[in-house]
């Protein structure tokens, strides 16, 4: 059995960053806080609750000798403008990527247009960048761009994870809607390759394994991507979650990650692999 895993799985670069800045803060400091869990997968929060980096649910709630880390999905004006009159220590974790899609949505506005954000509502990331502006519409899916009413003139961004698929979707829906349609592509660079090298792998692979927490979007979009390509595809959260019976007569295993899957559980996964398909050699980096 072959084991074939994709270069760009796991940790995007935003996410390693601003987990590192969290376990070196905590180190520094004794503690840190952060408003919410600074990524969506539960093992990485565990441990760095173990480590000083606690969530907590106010700003309120951080004592005054100890920082407050921003964390990577981008923060709203609001939060940065309370956090400064309280004089709190602000340690600033947000994805360049992700301060990039603020600024952008904010030169759309004073253009005039009626700004849209295509991006899973409730998402903390989507939530971040409807705060930069007023009244912003937020758009998930062709069937709420269908629902939308005619307007003049628009500008777009994307959540960075979205899928290449339902963006352009939403914007063949848009172009008939919007007479003056701007729309930036927001999609990071990062999300583009992982989500490339999926789409091949789960092609040319007999099973697919996609490592990645439920509750990340991002993880799910993967998954999703993966079983339009191939039905013997899967999610699991640790190695723990594999079974036996989905690699018999399989001859090659790809595997991906989400942006928020740390790499001690990708390998985990993979060496559970091969102990199940008594694999010696080493698996293969697919870029």
């Amino acid at each position: 059995m072959k084991i074939i895993v994709a270069k760009d799985a796991g940790y995007c670069f935003g996410v390693r960053d601003a987990v590192n800045l969290a376990y070196d803060s905590a180190k520094d400091h004794g503690e840190v806080y952060m408003l919410g869990t600074i990524v969506h997968n539960e093992k990485v929060v565990e441990d760095l609750s173990k480590a000083g980096a606690k969530v907590i649910e106010s700003l309120d709630d951080v004592p005054t000798d100890k920082p407050i880390l921003f964390r990577a999905h981008g923060t709203a004006p609001d939060t940065w403008y309370q956090a400064k009159n309280k004089n709190l220590n602000v340690i600033d974790a947000t994805c360049p990527l992700v301060t990039e899609i603020h600024d952008e949505i904010k030169k759309l506005e004073a253009e005039g247009r009626r700004t849209i954000i295509i991006g899973d509502h409730g998402h903390d990331e989507v939530e971040g960048i409807a705060a930069q502006v007023e009244s912003p519409i937020i758009v998930a899916n062709i069937e709420e761009a269908k629902a939308l009413r005619k307007m003049k003139k628009a500008g777009v961004v994307s959540q960075s994870t979205q899928m290449i698929e339902n963006v352009q979707e939403i914007i063949n829906v848009l172009m008939e809607k919007v007479f003056d349609l701007r729309f930036v592509n927001t999609i990071c660079f990062p999300t583009r390759r992982n989500h490339e090298q999926i789409k091949e792998l789960a092609a040319k692979c007999d099973i697919m394994i996609v490592i990645g927490s439920f509750t990340s979007a991002n993880s799910k979009r993967l998954t999703q991507l993966a079983l339009e390509r191939n039905k013997q595809s899967y999610q699991v959260t640790v190695a723990e979650d594999l079974e036996a019976l989905w690699f018999e007569k399989c001859e090659t295993v790809g595997i991906s990650a989400g942006a928020s899957t740390p790499d001690e559980i990708i390998e985990d996964v993979v060496n559970k692999i091969k102990k199940i398909g008594h694999v010696t050699e080493e698996e293969t980096v697919y870029e």
